[in-house]
């Protein structure tokens, strides 16, 4: 367990899952030179004690976001992958993308919101049973448009507004997503293998990005990084609710004495003969 929170695979663990087997060597992006380790057999070596680095920086980061509050969400629609991105998503009650990503889904996000309100119209309406006395084909029409809903938008159902954090899981792949969410400012980690461009990733993770173990691997510690640090956010925001509560109350305690102090001085120099004249002007009158 590293301070970053979240379970920081060894280099062993990296090492078995293949996560530094690169692409061949003529299909390279030259700017991942940086992370390469060795060239054999026409396949890129990708050092892993960097990959490690970027793994250690990319939780740190994760770990900021969810305790701020926003959401992460994880892209990945290669269907070999799809399902454990999915899994981990879910697990960490993070957001998730692995069908299609449809163009504008952040860039153009209010025009998203009215699909994400349709879709929970229409599965309101089905649960409540809304739809009974429609006919046949009406009721097959609604339907067919609730599954296309939900393919493409189950995994941000609850999405209120734009993630603070993608995780990708082949930048080159995903570029739609990478470029929307570099329009927007929002930090982006990323599973990078040796054909794509790392300097479009905040947070480039060096890696094998096809291989089911070594993406399971990666994602499972980011996915672990979120759990941890949904169940740390709320104690947090409460003690520093509670300071605030605490400053507040002193503050007014103080305004409160501080109040009673000039009541008293002013009750003493506005009456000699009143109760404050008697501890202040009034004990003259009396020497």
């Amino acid at each position: 367990m590293t301070t970053t929170g979240g379970s920081t695979p060894s280099l062993e663990q990296l090492l078995a899952a293949g996560v530094h087997f690169g692409h061949q060597t003529r299909r390279w992006n030259p700017k991942m030179r940086r992370f390469i380790f060795a060239e054999r057999n026409g396949i890129h070596i990708i050092d892993l004690h960097k990959t490690l680095r970027q793994i250690e920086l990319a939780q740190k980061l994760v770990r900021e976001v969810v305790m701020r509050g926003e959401n992460v969400l994880f892209v990945c629609t290669k269907q070999q992958l799809a399902g454990l991105v999915r899994e981990q998503a879910e697990r960490s009650g993070a957001m998730y993308i692995t069908e299609r990503w449809l163009g504008g889904l952040l860039t153009n996000f209010a025009t998203v919101k009215k699909q994400l309100r349709r879709l929970k119209e229409l599965a309101g309406g089905v649960e409540g049973g809304e739809f009974e006395n429609y006919t046949k084909k009406e009721q097959l029409m609604l339907s067919r448009e609730r599954e296309k809903l939900m393919k493409y938008f189950s995994g941000i159902g609850s999405m209120t507004r734009v993630p603070g954090l993608l995780i990708v899981v082949d930048s080159k792949k995903e570029r739609i997503a990478v470029n929307e969410a570099n329009k927007l400012g929002i930090p982006i980690v990323a599973i990078v293998d040796t054909n794509a461009d790392p300097d479009v990733i905040t947070v480039p993770i060096a890696g094998n990005d096809d291989a089911i173990r070594s993406v399971e691997l990666i994602a499972k510690s980011l996915a672990d990084t979120i759990a941890e640090a949904r169940l740390a956010a709320p104690a947090l925001r409460q003690d520093a609710e509670e300071g605030e509560s605490t400053t507040y109350s002193s503050e007014r305690g103080t305004e409160r004495e501080q109040g009673g102090r000039d009541r008293g001085d002013r009750g003493g120099r506005g009456s000699q003969g009143g109760q404050g004249g008697q501890g202040g002007q009034g004990g003259q009158g009396g020497a």
